[in-house]
């Protein structure tokens, strides 16, 4: 897959993430770019032309942290969008969180993951997290909430 610079875009860009837990800790990335970079969050990238959801999701997880997952229904959505000094949108993504399972892997991470780390839910006030992902986490915790994949 060839690199594309999603800076300045000319429309929303659609990505996905992967709400994976185990053993009560959530997989979670540094990310190594722009945007977000040095914030931890949940792993996810661009949805490319022909995939699902669940396609994306898959394969962006597995690209970032070698995890292999099994990508369920959506259970977060939100907007990212970034302004630069003058104004003008440096980044605007639509993102889609979906619930899934581990399967297998040995984590490493990968593509513009600088670490990838399986977060026990009591440390993550220890973490410098995105606000979304905080406070999603913080939901996802609550009674009632499930992001069980089935």
């Amino acid at each position: 897959m060839n690199a594309v610079d999603t800076r300045y875009p000319q429309t929303p860009r659609v990505a996905v993430g992967a709400v994976v837990i185990k053993d009560e800790a959530v997989l979670l990335v540094k990310r190594g770019k722009a945007p977000s970079d040095g914030k931890w969050a949940i792993p996810g990238g661009s949805v490319e032309l022909g995939e699902t959801l669940q396609q994306a999701a898959e394969r962006e997880i597995l690209e970032e942290t070698n995890i292999r997952i099994l990508a369920g229904e959506p259970v977060y959505t939100f907007d990212f969008i970034e302004r630069d000094r003058e104004g003008a949108i440096r980044f605007h993504y639509i993102i889609v969180d979906l619930a899934a399972k581990y399967l297998d892997g040995e984590l490493k991470p990968g593509d513009d993951a600088a670490q990838a780390a399986w977060i026990p839910f009591k440390d993550l006030d220890n973490l410098d997290i995105n606000a979304t992902t905080r406070d999603f986490l913080a939901n996802y915790r609550a009674p009632g909430f499930s992001a069980d994949p089935g």
